[in-house]
């Protein structure tokens, strides 16, 4: 295992940190709603494909 000097290492981290790109206050707030819509509408289309199929199921077990 190679020896790895910490200082060295969070030196590169905090370089490295320079170069990215952070969004914007507006992006985050944007961004994080179309995450909640999105989620929202999967959520539901799952929960109706569950329910759907719960009927069916009791449907041809009551046959």
């Amino acid at each position: 295992m190679p020896n790895i000097n910490p200082v060295v290492f969070f030196g590169e981290v905090k370089s490295e940190l320079t170069k990215v790109t952070w969004p914007t206050k507006d992006q985050v707030v944007r961004l994080t709603g179309v995450v909640v819509v999105i989620s929202l509408i999967v959520g539901i289309f799952v929960g109706v494909l569950d329910l759907s199929f719960t009927k069916i199921v009791e449907y041809l077990v009551k046959q």
